[in-house]
C-alpha cells in the first residue's frame, strides 16, 4: 500500500507481469513489422515507461517520435484533447504504432489516430499497455494490448495522479477504503 498526496493505492500489476506481457508484445511488433520500418509515436508523459521497456526488447529496424497530449484534468478525461508538443516527422507513406500508457474514453488516440491517417500514413496501429473498456466513449481499435482493466484509477509505470506516481515499478490502483464516494455516487445514480 502507498500513499500519493491525498489517496491510497494498492498493488495492482506486479514488475515481473508487466515485463512479460511486454516482451510479448514487442515479438508481435517485430513479426508484423519487419521490413517495414515502423514509426513509433511515444504519447507523453505517461507511455514513457512503457515505450522504453518495450523497445529494450524490439529488434527491428524502426524509428521513435514523442508527441505530448493530453485530456485529463486531475483524476477524469476532461473530453478535449490538447496537443501540446506536436507531431514534426513526415508520417506520408509510413507505418505508424501509437505507444501509449493507456486507453480508457478513447478521445485521444481517435483523434490522433485520424490526424495520422488525414497525413497520408499508410498504417496506423494503437499498442497500450492498459485499456479500460467500460469507460471508452469514442470506438478506437486497439492491436496491440498489455492488459485490459476494469474502470478503475490506476498510478505507476509512467501514470500519475496530479504528477506524483509516475517512477513506480508496479501498476497500484485506487484502494476501495478511499472510494466510498465513488460507490455511493454510482449507487445513487443506479437508483434513479
Amino acid at each position: 500500500m502507498i500513499t500519493i498526496k491525498d489517496k491510497t493505492f494498492v498493488p495492482f500489476l506486479e514488475p515481473a507481469k508487466l515485463e512479460k506481457r511486454i516482451i510479448e508484445l514487442a515479438d508481435q511488433l517485430d513479426k508484423n513489422y519487419q521490413d517495414k520500418n515502423p514509426l513509433f509515436i511515444v504519447v507523453l508523459k505517461g507511455a514513457f515507461l512503457f515505450a522504453a521497456e518495450l523497445f529494450k526488447h524490439i529488434q527491428i529496424p524502426c524509428e521513435v517520435t514523442f508527441v505530448r497530449l493530453s485530456s485529463y484534468q486531475n483524476m477524469e478525461s476532461s473530453g478535449r484533447v490538447k496537443q501540446i508538443i506536436g507531431l514534426e516527422e513526415d508520417v506520408q507513406d509510413r507505418h505508424v504504432v501509437i505507444v501509449e500508457d493507456i486507453v480508457d474514453t478513447g478521445l485521444t488516440m481517435a483523434q490522433l489516430t485520424a490526424q495520422l491517417s488525414q497525413k497520408g500514413a499508410a498504417s496506423v496501429e494503437i499498442a497500450t499497455l492498459l485499456h479500460k473498456p467500460d469507460a471508452l466513449r469514442e470506438d478506437v481499435n486497439i492491436r496491440y494490448l498489455g492488459f485490459e482493466i476494469e474502470n478503475r484509477f490506476v498510478v505507476g509505470f509512467g501514470l500519475d495522479y496530479e504528477e506524483q506516481g509516475r517512477n513506480l515499478a508496479g501498476v497500484f490502483v485506487l484502494s476501495e477504503a478511499t472510494e466510498p464516494e465513488r460507490r455511493t455516487a454510482q449507487s445513487d445514480k443506479a437508483t434513479k
